[in-house]
């Protein structure tokens, strides 16, 4: 052994036994080597005298290497020296008198010395060793080592070159373009002739060579003249071996995914389905077994799946009737096998079962009215569906108490669904008879079926028939038409022995919601509707999943069925009983809270039943007053007991009166206006009372937050239900939700405003006039902390708090100014407010990144100039106003703003924005004059040297009675004024 040898032999070294030092010398004295001019004639000497591997892989990947990088500049000699040497080894010749034992190395080094050679046939072929794949055919007849070496050759080829699975470059497509050429011109046919030299030799000797060799054919077909393989003498070669009983699996797979590639290849529509009908492919249906796991099942399983979509395709892109017949005749064979192949077979990954599927039922919607066999395939494509959306037995009790593996494979099932879920769709609207009877046949059996396969059948009949609703029309719905009214009458009627799962109860519920329109138009079912969600199938359910999802639903069905429910409010409320009193009983208090949201949607069911104007005054009064009262005694006990609380009973005792708050809240929202101040007075009377109570947390509990957000959306609530009666309430409520507020509160805050700005207008200007101050003083100094910031400490939370503080609160002046309010600003305590509110005003108008708050603050001021400035020339009612317009927002907000490049008239927004600029310059000439026109003329336009002539058609089109034209004419000025500019105005 040389020095060379042992450093190869010592780099490679993973034992951890040697000193690093020495292995470092070693890769270092590896790399020098490398480097030297006769490094190809060392590694070819080496990989003829030498068998450990690791020197001949070193070698081999060194060659490698050594072409690729260093090619251009290899003398003649050197190249040939190499091709010769390379190429003797892979046909097992001798090298200067001696056999070179590299094609009986490992696999490692044989495919190493492919890659070699494929790096040689990159460069070199076909304009400088034409030969390559001629010379190699003759040393086939050396047996298996030459047959496997070669079958390598031509996958690495696929591999590195030709196949388009990978990501090519330019260069590389224009190589593998060159080397197909010409490969298709001077030896595919004798390379294809030796394949079935080779498979009709060795089929019984050696099956594995012949399953290398056919596995290599695999991936030529796509590219070769389809005419080598098929003919008389390959096809019949192919489906012999796919169907002789005593080969080995792997070569009868082997046949069959050549045959798959035969029926895979581009062609015309019609050579295609000659194609397809000559192969007579109904002879491999009966290899399709209940042995589905092996690999012979699977290839099959492929061949006939790809066959099948081939088929469909050719039937879509062909129209003449004759090949229509053709290609249906082909699909009524092979779909049987398909479809139970879907059902039972893993399917191949590139195969997608509802795409196929998909496009077949297509086919279906141009044929009417549908036959008998086409009716049958319809039915196993309905099966199909309901054996892919079943749940895996396995996981039921993951889903049921809905662990980690619960919810990953619930999250998965509800994404693989859907498209089988469209697909059912499509079949409904093509068959809609056979559909429904399948669906009502599968209920009956999931109900019939064993306890072993029970829910999982059960879940997914209810499943299909719930998607059923989703395809159905209202009208349909209403009348129950076909088998719908009975699938209901099924669906109402059966308990389930499984109904306590999870996964069932929802399902069901869910579909029972689905259906609602029916059970409107057929009041009958009516008690059935409600007593599967009042009993332990919904609401009552042991699963706190299932029983608050049912409430959910509950509340939705009362809102749909609402006056049909009058009857029932005493058997509802009756069976709602202990629901109810987990919230009123005294010792609700001491339980552990849930979600503060919890009973919400019951409450709201409540509500919205005892809210109707039909039932009777006396029954409402007492209904509500059951509720209200012990509900509002248990928040006067907790705020009188506030001040004992200990630190364990805090947080719980926060909890329970938010989770009252919520019930209150809900249970409101049946009630309208018009029957609490108006017709009702009693009802909107209990409701203050309540409302009282509730005002009172803020004063004993000011800095609880999620307390306070609670209070702050029942004074909502209160607004919409009790109007204007609300108001002696406000000045109290307001000041102690200002009083504590953080900047994420004084949002909430700015809503309530919002709403009572929207629904009272002017009839609130007294106490928004009292308010203002304070609410200006806290948000510009809250505000100003957005100027201070800047980079990463720009993205905090705080300051993100700030900003959506901001944005509410322009929405909130925008609001005052366009509902009459706007002399709000100007009462002796806002006042101070006034210049902040005009520059932060005027500063969005110019520079915000939202257009759309942009336009709102140029709105603004639009409002203001109407309300501020009388004309003509009145007296000033806001001293400075009128020249702050003209001198500041005219030239910034309406010349300069649009001049920079960053103002896109190519986006809608920005246009309509572009729109109430124009307005506002109309207002301000209409008000203003030639105050504005004078100015905005001789001191806005020479700074942007705007030519004479275009002043002077600017002035007329003002004042002009055209806006549309104004509009028009100023866009293609400012664009003209951009490019005269070419973007070197500098803009304040």
């Amino acid at each position: 052994m040389d020095d060379v040898e042992k450093a190869i032999l010592i780099s490679f070294d993973e034992s951890g036994t040697l000193d690093s030092g020495l292995k470092s010398q070693a890769v270092n004295f590896c790399q020098r080597i490398k480097e030297t001019p006769s490094i190809c004639t060392l590694c070819i000497e080496k990989l003829c005298f030498c068998k450990l591997v690791q020197v001949q892989f070193w070698c081999l990947q060194t060659l490698h290497e050594v072409i690729r990088v260093k090619y251009g500049s290899m003398s003649l000699e050197e190249k040939n020296f190499i091709r010769k040497s390379v190429f003797s080894m892979a046909c097992l010749e001798r090298i200067d008198d001696k056999l070179c034992a590299v094609l009986e190395s490992p696999t490692f080094i044989k495919n190493k010395l492919t890659q070699v050679l494929v790096t040689l046939v990159y460069f070199e072929y076909p304009l400088i060793w034409s030969s390559v794949f001629v010379d190699f055919l003759p040393h086939l007849s050396k047996g298996a080592v030459v047959i496997d070496m070669f079958s390598r050759l031509l996958n690495a080829l696929d591999d590195e070159l030709i196949s388009l699975d990978y990501p090519r470059t330019s260069e590389e497509v224009a190589v593998a373009g060159r080397v197909k050429d010409a490969m298709r011109q001077q030896c595919v046919a004798q390379i294809v002739r030796a394949w079935y030299d080779i498979v009709s030799m060795y089929r019984n000797s050696d099956p594995e060579i012949c399953t290398t060799v056919l596995d290599c054919m695999r991936r030529y077909i796509s590219w070769i003249d389809i005419g080598l393989i098929v003919n008389d003498a390959f096809i019949p070669l192919l489906f012999e071996l796919i169907l002789l009983d005593g080969l080995s699996e792997q070569l009868r797979g082997a046949a069959a995914g050549c045959v798959l590639a035969v029926v895979s290849k581009r062609m015309d529509a019609q050579s295609k389905l000659t194609l397809l009908k000559s192969l007579q492919i109904s002879r491999v249906f009966g290899l399709i077994s209940d042995d589905n796991d092996s690999d012979l099942v699977l290839r099959v399983a492929a061949l006939i799946t790809g066959y099948a979509v081939e088929v469909l395709e050719s039937s879509k892109r062909l129209n003449s009737e004759d090949a229509k017949v053709v290609s249906m005749e082909l699909l009524d064979e092979v779909l049987p096998t398909v479809f139970y192949v879907m059902q039972n077979c893993e399917m191949d990954a590139t195969f997608s079962i509802v795409q196929f599927l998909s496009g077949y039922v297509a086919t279906m919607k141009t044929l009417s009215p549908l036959q008998e066999k086409q009716m049958l395939h319809i039915s196993h494509i309905l099966e199909v569906i309901r054996t892919q959306i079943r749940y895996d037995p396995m996981y039921r009790n993951n889903l049921d108490v809905l662990d980690k593996i619960g919810m990953e494979e619930e999250d998965r099932m509800v994404e693989f669904r859907k498209d089988l879920f469209v697909l059912l769709r499509n079949v409904g609207r093509v068959a809609p008879e056979v559909t429904q009877i399948f669906i009502r046949n599968s209920f009956a059996s999931a109900i019939a079926s064993s306890s072993d396969r029970n829910v999982e059948e059960v879940e997914a009949a209810l499943s299909l028939l719930y998607a059923l609703g989703e395809s159905v029309t209202d009208e349909a719905m209403r009348a129950g038409t076909g088998l719908l009214s009975e699938l209901v009458t099924n669906l109402l009627s059966t308990r389930f022995p499984c109904h306590s799962n999870r996964v069932v109860a929802l399902v069901y519920l869910e579909t029972i919601t689905r259906y609602m329109k029916f059970v409107q138009e057929n009041a009958q079912y009516i008690p059935l509707v409600l007593a599967a969600f009042l009993d332990e199938r919904g609401i009552h359910h042991p699963n706190i999943n299932v029983s608050r999802r049912a409430s959910y639903l509950f509340m939705r069905v009362v809102k749909l069925l609402k006056s049909k429910l009058l009857l029932f409010i005493e058997t509802i409320l009756q069976s709602l009983q202990d629901v109810v009193a987990r919230f009123t009983s005294m010792n609700f208090a001491c339980k552990e809270p849930s979600g503060s949201e919890d009973g919400a949607h019951i409450f709201e069911a409540i509500g919205l039943l005892i809210g109707m104007e039909d039932v009777p005054l006396e029954k409402q009064s007492d209904y509500l007053s059951s509720l209200l009262t012990p509900l509002c005694q248990q928040v006067e006990a907790m705020l009188m007991n506030a001040k004992i609380l200990t630190p364990e009973e805090y947080p719980l005792k926060i909890a329970n009166i938010q989770q009252i708050i919520v019930a209150i809240n809900a249970l409101s929202k049946g009630f309208s206006e018009r029957l609490a101040t108006a017709s009702r007075p009693a009802i909107g009377h209990m409701f203050k009372q309540t409302l009282d109570v509730l005002l009172q947390i803020l004063v004993v509990f000011p800095r609880v937050e999620p307390l306070r957000t609670k209070v702050l959306s029942f004074i909502h609530r209160m607004v919409d239900t009790l109007g204007a009666s609300v108001f002696p309430y406000l000045p109290k409520a307001l000041e102690q939700l200002l009083a504590e507020s953080e900047p994420k509160e004084m949002v909430g805050f700015l809503l309530l405003l919002n709403q009572l700005i929207c629904k009272f207008s002017t009839l609130v200007h007294d106490i928004l006039e009292e308010v203002f101050p304070a609410i200006a003083g806290r948000i510009f100094s809250a505000i100003r902390r957005i100027a201070d910031s800047s980079g990463p400490e720009a993205n905090t939370e705080e300051i993100r708090e700030l900003l959506e503080l901001q944005k509410t609160l322009y929405t909130f002046l925008h609001v005052i100014t366009t509902h009459n309010l706007s002399s709000v600003f100007l009462s002796p305590k806002s006042r101070g407010y006034l210049t902040s509110i005009m520059q932060l005003l005027l500063h969005t108008s110019c520079h915000h990144k939202d257009i759309n708050t942009r336009k709102a603050c140029v709105q603004i001021f639009i409002r203001l100039i109407k309300d501020w400035c009388a004309r003509p020339y009145g007296e000033e009612k806001v001293p400075g106003f009128q020249s702050f317009m003209i001198e500041t927002f005219a030239t910034n907000c309406c010349l300069y703003s649009v001049l920079d490049k960053s103002f896109e008239f190519g986006d809608a927004n920005t246009l309509i924005l572009f729109g109430e600029i124009v307005l506002a310059q109309k207002v301000m000439y209409e008000k203003f004059g030639d105050d504005f026109l004078v100015h905005f003329v001789s001191k806005g336009f020479p700074s942007a040297h705007c030519p004479q002539n275009l002043v002077e058609q600017y002035c007329q089109k003002l004042k002009g009675s055209d806006i549309k034209a104004l509009r028009s004419f100023y866009q293609s000025l400012i664009e003209n004024l951009r490019l005269q500019q070419n973007g070197s105005l500098v803009f304040r």
